[in-house]
């Protein structure tokens, strides 16, 4: 019988941990969350790489949003993003967009650097002025082969 109790104890702060692993997840990605408090903009880029539903999208190093789609056109062959930004963070239409990374070996992030317009995107708008991601290894391969990137 006491065996019976401690196997029921224990499995309870198991559930307990297992719930409260959810929670944070949820608070720091959002991951159930419907999006409210959020409207969505879009973007179009050369190359996304590092970029993945649920990448942050970050203004002066502050999270204020995350991708939420990121999809091929057949037309253009460039990668749109489609990214939410809280509500009280109202972006100048001449803002810019661009994919950094956190470091050497670190992920990569979307960076909205804000203009100085008067005028505001609204949902759904895109942002035009855009800067893809810089692949580490093709910058790495330019340097061994001291290749400079022109042509003669």
């Amino acid at each position: 019988m006491a065996n019976s109790v401690t196997e029921t104890l224990l499995g309870a702060g198991v559930l307990l941990v297992a719930g409260g692993f959810l929670f944070v997840a949820n608070q720091s990605a959002d991951l159930f969350g419907d999006g409210d408090g959020r409207y969505a903009l879009r973007a179009s880029f050369t190359s996304a790489e590092g970029v993945s539903v649920g990448t942050d999208v970050r203004m002066a190093g502050v999270k204020i949003g995350s991708v939420t789609g990121l999809n091929l056109n057949p037309d253009t062959y460039r990668a749109d993003l489609v990214f939410t930004v809280d509500d009280g963070i109202m972006v100048p239409d001449d803002s810019d967009v661009k994919i950094a990374s956190e470091g050497l070996l670190g992920g990569s992030y979307v960076e909205l650097t804000p203009g100085g317009s008067e005028f505001m995107l609204a949902e759904g708008d895109e942002i035009l002025l855009t800067q893809s991601s810089v692949s580490f290894l093709n910058l790495m391969m330019r340097f061994v082969t001291n290749d400079t990137g022109e042509t003669e």
